[in-house]
């Protein structure tokens, strides 16, 4: 099975590189699930109850990305499921690899 193209959920901006998400909040475990239209789906097991979940999204991607956790800020989507995340200082073809590596595991 090919892998799919990360292409479409990222977008450089100045600094960085921005993230569409689709979050699904109290999954049994943190995991990445791949495409879900134009947005990366992520599985998170904490509720979406103050900030909880927007706060995992970040440490969890920062992780997957090997950066530091202040590198990956929210930009918009605080209280929906379909949020777009920044990760700064980081090029395109560094998070599409690291990415890919997190979705073939």
């Amino acid at each position: 099975m090919p892998a799919p193209d990360l292409s479409c959920c990222l977008r450089v901006v100045a600094g960085g590189v921005q993230l569409a998400v689709l979050v699904q909040p109290r999954a049994s475990k943190n995991a990445l699930c791949g495409l879900q239209g134009d947005e990366l789906k992520l599985r998170l097991t904490s509720p979406p109850v103050d900030g909880a979940a927007n706060k995992l999204c970040c440490d969890y991607l920062a992780k997957l990305l090997g950066c530091a956790k202040s590198a990956v800020s929210l930009v918009s989507g605080h209280s929906s499921r379909h949020k777009r995340l920044q990760i700064d200082g980081c090029s395109l073809a560094e998070v599409q690899q690291r990415l890919q590596q997190a979705l073939d595991v």
